[in-house]
């Protein structure tokens, strides 16, 4: 990377300082419809991708975003920059309601919102240059920045650690790992105010994942861009992102600071979660190993989730109750405000191996009632 290469200076902003709320959402919902019958196709159910959610992410801060595959984190990314129209629930970008605003009431904010895909092939038109696509952005805003548009595109391939002679290829000249770079590059090329980044390190070398991560730090603190930060890399959350939020089933489950999610979560899903990461420490005098849990059986389908809490099917601490009442996202006794969690029945704030271990439970209780009942 050239370091003679600087980043432009923030714009003036016009709603508030860093921590004021950018971002709110509140209730947030999204189910996909199911179709079926013959011969007329009507609607016999719904995915819940998304189903009531609430978070906010204040101007400047990283937020991240993480949970297993399929529990909404990137159906919740689109939704937040308005790629997909809500079912239900509300949107709010700098005090303005844009949960169902049409196409000319999104289009002052769009340069605003952007958004770096998790998909490296089909995010980018294979009939445009590099140049084009990145460009693109500023054309449709009318922006021209000092120089012209052609030098801005070579500066942020450069940043983004591609060659600047790459301006007049195409996609497909590319590896995977560099087309995500493009991504990252033509997200920056606004200078937005807010980035949901879905994935964006993990079509990258390892060696490559870090330089990335430093430069979207150095952006976010030189123009106080805000970050929604998706990723299943809980380490590179851990680095990334000041707030953290576990989803699960299409229902954010925990959220507080980094310190408190990584060192004293309180879900058991949380401690699931993160007794996968791998952990390498051949010191034996490190300190109290960590716990490990293995969770058993399949995430239930989204089309029919389970009654109450929706991981007691996969919790060894469930009881009835867990299978008739839903758990309220709320502050626990001795947490750090503004750690919530939803559980009946939270874990021990610690992340060391308990001396009985976790017995899982391989036929959970409280299963689901008849409805005739």
């Amino acid at each position: 990377m050239n370091e003679d290469l600087v980043l432009p200076a923030p714009r003036a902003r016009s709603a508030g300082a860093d921590g004021d709320p950018l971002l709110e959402v509140s209730a947030l919902t999204k189910h996909f419809p199911v179709k079926g019958g013959f011969p007329i196709r009507r609607t016999i159910g719904a995915v819940q991708a998304v189903d009531g959610i609430d978070l906010t992410v204040h101007a400047g801060e990283s937020f991240g975003l993480v949970g297993e595959s399929g529990c909404g984190k990137s159906t919740t990314g689109r939704l937040i920059t308005r790629l997909l129209e809500p079912t239900g629930g509300t949107v709010t970008y700098r005090g303005q309601d844009i949960t169902h605003a049409n196409r000319k009431e999104l289009a002052p904010i769009r340069s605003e919102i952007q958004m770096i895909f998790q998909d490296p092939y089909s995010s980018l038109n294979p009939r445009q240059t590099v140049g084009k696509i990145i460009s693109g952005p500023m054309e449709v805003n009318g922006i021209q920045p000092e120089g012209g548009r052609e030098r801005r595109v070579r500066e942020l391939l450069e940043i983004v650690g591609l060659n600047p002679e790459h301006f007049n290829r195409f996609p497909h000249e590319f590896s995977g790992g560099q087309r995500q770079r493009i991504g990252v590059a033509r997200a920056l090329a606004l200078n937005p105010k807010l980035i949901v980044a879905d994935e964006p390190v993990s079509a990258l070398d390892v060696s490559i994942q870090a330089q990335v991560v430093n430069l979207l730090q150095e952006v976010q603190k030189e123009l106080g861009i805000a970050f929604v930060f998706i990723a299943h890399d809980l380490a590179v959350v851990r680095h990334f992102s000041q707030r953290v939020a576990v989803m699960y089933l299409g229902k954010i489950i925990e959220v507080g600071d980094r310190d408190s999610i990584y060192a004293r979560p309180r879900h058991p899903y949380t401690h699931a979660l993160l007794s996968a990461v791998p952990e390498v420490n051949l010191a034996e005098e490190a300190g109290a190993p960590r716990e490990r849990i293995r969770l058993e059986g399949d995430v239930p389908s989204p089309i029919s989730p389970p009654s109450g809490c929706r991981f007691r099917t996969r919790c060894w601490k469930a009881t009835e109750k867990c299978g008739t009442e839903e758990p309220p996202l709320i502050r626990l006794s001795g947490d750090h405000h503004g750690h919530l969690t939803a559980c009946h029945f939270p874990e021990e704030p610690t992340t060391e191996v308990r001396q009985e271990g976790v017995v899982l439970d391989r036929n959970p209780v409280a299963p689901e009632k008849d409805a005739t009942e």
